[in-house]
């Protein structure tokens, strides 16, 4: 059993607090405190983090504070001191091609216009890691995305959200066990 990262993805600030953008946050937030496990700001590695157990596994939970498009610095950083292999990192994000409530768990492959996708291949050098793709839905036109993702979901995208991210929380501990067509099967039939 290898030490794992989870990394969250989001932007820092109270002014991203509780947007579409910051979903990954969300789900650490949501994990932390079913762990009872508290972040601190590790300026080493630009991000908060917090080392602790989950289902016998070493997890380290990971929100950089690098701001999305620079998620891979952090990212990078802590996969490297400990020397966390990509097949152990899982990367939660927002997926606008997805309807809000709507998981999908993939291993390897593009960054699909995600910026910090994009940033954590680039600065790993690989795309062997795991992506949990949480729904936020789509504004309808490209020209919209970047103010709809900074935004607030409405109150029934949030509900399904964190249904989701629910959802998310009950499968972990078959991920981390290299169970994912049993976990995608479950997350797939909700």
């Amino acid at each position: 059993m290898g030490s794992w990262i989870i990394a969250g993805l989001g932007n820092p600030g109270s002014q991203y607090e509780g947007t579409r953008h910051n979903v990954g946050f969300w789900l650490l937030d949501q994990l932390a405190r079913e762990l009872g496990v508290n972040f601190t700001v590790q300026n080493r590695y630009h991000g908060e983090l917090v080392q602790c157990s989950l289902d016998g596994h070493k997890v380290f939970l990971l929100k950089p504070l690098t701001f999305m498009n620079r998620s891979g610095q952090s990212v990078a950083l802590l996969a490297n001191f400990f020397k966390i292999p990509l097949e152990n990192i899982l990367v939660i994000h927002d997926e606008l091609d997805l309807s809000p409530g709507t998981v999908k768990l993939k291993r390897d492959g593009g960054h699909g216009g995600h910026n910090g996708l994009r940033d954590i291949i680039a600065q790993t050098g690989g795309k062997q890691f795991l992506r949990c793709r949480l729904g936020i839905g789509h504004p309808g036109h490209s020209k919209l995305v970047s103010d709809y993702v900074l935004s607030k979901p409405s109150p029934t995208d949030r509900q399904q959200i964190e249904q989701a991210i629910d959802n998310v929380l009950r499968i972990l501990p078959e991920v981390l066990s290299g169970n994912m067509d049993k976990a995608m099967n479950w997350l797939h039939s909700q």
